[in-house]
């Protein structure tokens, strides 16, 4: 048995989902959004996600991390505070001692809709689908708990456990 901390590092809101794996078998555990002031300073947002990332690993004791690998927007300053944010949720991580395996947006996708290019609805949806009675804390936490879903997916497929 394996508990997958699966976070979506954003600066305005970071979602987070816990997913225990047992052989090809999920199970929901908890989830939520770390959202952020858009007024503070950010050194101050990116103090509070870590601080936040930092209370659900104390209080879950996760096994392992996953994370979405940064991809590069049109606007400079939007890829530039993904990777802030990004930066904060890992040493958040590497603090605890926890290992991250890092996936790609569409993979992530892929692993759980089907398909690479699915909106954030889609993938909410299939979830649900996955993870029957969850109660999802909004659309960055259904993203996060996706990213643990494909992680498992992916331990599971290269080891057979």
């Amino acid at each position: 048995m394996t508990l997958i901390l699966g976070l979506d590092p954003s600066l305005s809101c970071t979602g987070w989902g816990l997913v225990r794996s047992e052989g090809s078998r999920l199970a929901h555990v908890a989830n939520g959004q770390l959202p952020t002031d858009a007024k503070a300073p950010i050194a101050e947002r990116l103090a509070a996600l870590q601080a936040g990332i930092a209370d659900v690993i104390a209080a879950h004791a996760p096994d392992r991390a996953a994370c979405e690998e940064i991809f590069v927007n049109k606007n400079a300053q939007s890829t530039l505070k993904l990777a802030q944010a990004r930066g904060a949720v890992l040493a958040a991580c590497g603090a605890a001692g926890l290992a991250v395996n890092e996936h790609a947006a569409r993979k992530v996708k892929q692993s759980v809709v089907g398909t690479g290019g699915a909106d954030k609805v889609q993938v909410a949806a299939m979830v649900k689908v996955l993870l029957p009675g969850v109660a999802i804390a909004g659309t960055d936490a259904a993203d996060a708990l996706a990213v643990a879903i494909a992680d498992a997916q992916v331990s599971y497929t290269a080891t057979g456990r």
